[in-house]
């Protein structure tokens, strides 16, 4: 039996199991673009990372003074994105490994995201990472988006495990609080590296401060062995 028999993972998906957030970069400059708000830079983008897309365009809305609703940014920057997701998505070559080796030991798996479903399921399908990972809660399914916890508490119910029995990879500020404030274990790995100081991260159970760099699939796969027979 495996060691792990007590634990789920979750995983959120933006920048924690796929480079994603190139791709959002472009669908935000293109649509921002379009609206008159030349020269949207990649720094700028950075203070977006985490929240969801409904999130971001109603802050643009607040500091660019766009005219242009929620709904017609969202779903022009929405379906940017998914033409570009679906053809163009790399998922991280570690995060995949340290997938397929939980699969192999019959964890439960399940990605909790702030996208919409229709961009999870292209990801996932893109990747093939839809063969390891069944169980996807996307934030149109919950009534508050990260850091609110409802996504990860609504993965965990679906799973059918107590929220203390599982451990969240997050690579943003909100994701990990909203970790935390769902009971769950958190092992961070910061996309942006300038945010590692954030205290969000601080309260992470494992804080990979070089992010990507510094993920390997056999160390988090030790780490949750060690957490499981701690426990």
């Amino acid at each position: 039996m495996s060691t792990l028999s007590t634990l789920s993972v979750i995983f959120d998906l933006d920048g924690t199991l796929v480079d994603s957030e190139p791709n959002y970069y472009e669908a935000s400059r293109q649509t921002l673009a379009e609206h008159g708000v030349p020269d949207f830079t990649w720094a700028e983008h950075e203070s977006y990372v985490g929240i969801s897309t409904w999130e971001t365009v109603t802050l643009w809305r607040e500091r660019y003074g766009l005219r242009a609703s929620p709904d017609e940014l969202f779903d022009a920057t929405n379906r940017r994105y998914l033409e570009l997701a679906r053809t163009g998505t790399r998922a991280y070559p570690e995060m995949r490994k340290f997938v397929e080796l939980l699969a192999a030991e019959g964890v439960p798996l399940a990605v909790a995201s702030g996208s919409c479903a229709e961009a999870i399921d292209a990801i996932l399908a893109g990747t093939g990472l839809n063969a390891f990972l069944y169980t996807v809660v996307s934030a149109d399914e919950v009534s508050h988006g990260k850091p609110a916890p409802d996504v990860f508490l609504e993965a965990a119910r679906r799973l059918g495990t107590d929220p203390a029995d599982c451990v969240v990879l997050e690579d943003a500020a909100p994701g990990a609080a909203a970790a935390h404030a769902a009971g769950m274990r958190c092992i961070a790995i910061p996309y942006v590296a300038a945010q590692a100081d954030a205290p969000e991260f601080a309260r992470a159970e494992l804080l990979l401060r070089g992010g990507q760099a510094e993920f390997t699939a056999q160390s988090a796969y030790a780490w949750l062995t060690d957490s499981a027979t701690s426990a």
